[in-house]
């Protein structure tokens, strides 16, 4: 399976407000953030992670943590003293601590959080010779649009699954066009047993949206087991995938609130049911490569 990107989708990340933002720079230090109860503090930290919670605040009644695209949105439910909480890069392993503490008339602003290794190299690079950001210049300039691409501009899947997500569940009036994004047949069964075989989850596609030669196909989980609830980990998914991302981190018992949600599987060069059945082809199978 190919390198798989997790994070945790919610309308939060389709709809937000202008506000200040409030920097704070990751020294190897904990960074305390002060949460408002019953307001959500986003903080931004430009990378997929995963969280890892205490056993005081891994309770949905007590703090919600929702994770999409290298924002975090944290809602505190109750006051509660500074609690640690370690965050970790997906991709490179790195881990940044935050103390998180929850308390009446905390702010609410936005908090950026600017990794100080990251701010120095990009300060040393600004500090080039002009001889080469003259020839940098010109070199841009020859270029076509089509290839040059701004550093910081959000990768295709970020932004087809971002496009899904919102077609699924934001009003029409709020989503963010993407041009050339179309909504195409999925070719699959009703349910995928071979997806998460491991657990039992009942796996329903929703739909699927293509771009650029990506494609994202929503899947709704549904847990069938009444007793067990299941952290959602993007390594038990069985297929052929680019990147997983769940709308929320685990599947309560059955017959609660909590007990579905949807993961959007972006796959490249095909939809979800070639992606699947490449896992599924033998090595000896009678039938032509796909």
């Amino acid at each position: 399976m190919k390198r798989v990107i997790l994070a945790c989708l919610t309308s939060a990340v389709l709809i937000g407000d202008v506000m200040a933002v409030e920097v704070m720079h990751w020294e190897r230090r904990p960074l305390e953030i002060p949460l408002p109860v019953g307001d959500e503090r986003i903080v931004t930290l430009k990378r997929n992670v995963r969280v890892g919670l205490p056993s005081a605040l891994a309770n949905s009644e007590v703090l919600r943590v929702q994770s999409a695209g290298g924002v975090l949105y944290l809602k505190a439910f109750e006051a509660f003293e500074t609690h640690r909480v370690r965050v970790q890069d997906v991709e490179s392993g790195d881990v940044l601590l935050l103390d998180l503490l929850a308390r009446e008339g905390a702010s609410s602003e936005e908090v950026l959080v600017v990794d100080s290794r990251e701010a120095s190299s990009d300060s040393t690079s600004s500090g080039s010779s002009g001889a080469e950001v003259t020839k940098a210049s010109s070199s841009t300039k020859d270029a076509s649009p089509r290839d040059v691409q701004h550093p910081t501009a959000t990768p295709v899947p970020v932004r087809l699954t971002r496009h899904a997500a919102q077609s699924l569940y934001a009003p029409q009036r709020t989503i963010e066009p993407l041009r050339g994004a179309s909504r195409v047949p999925m070719r699959l069964p009703e349910s995928l047993n071979t997806l998460l075989p491991s657990l039992p989850v009942t796996a329903t596609p929703l739909g699927a949206w293509r771009f650029d030669g990506w494609t994202v196909t929503a899947v709704m989980l549904e847990n069938d087991d009444r007793q067990r609830a299941f952290e959602l980990d993007p390594r038990w998914l069985q297929g052929d995938f680019y990147s997983a991302t769940f709308m929320h981190p685990y599947l309560a018992p059955r017959g609660s609130l909590e007990d579905t949600t949807t993961v959007f599987l972006v796959t490249r060069g095909g939809g979800l049911d070639r992606a699947l059945s490449l896992l599924e082809k033998a090595p000896d199978a009678k039938e032509g490569t796909l």
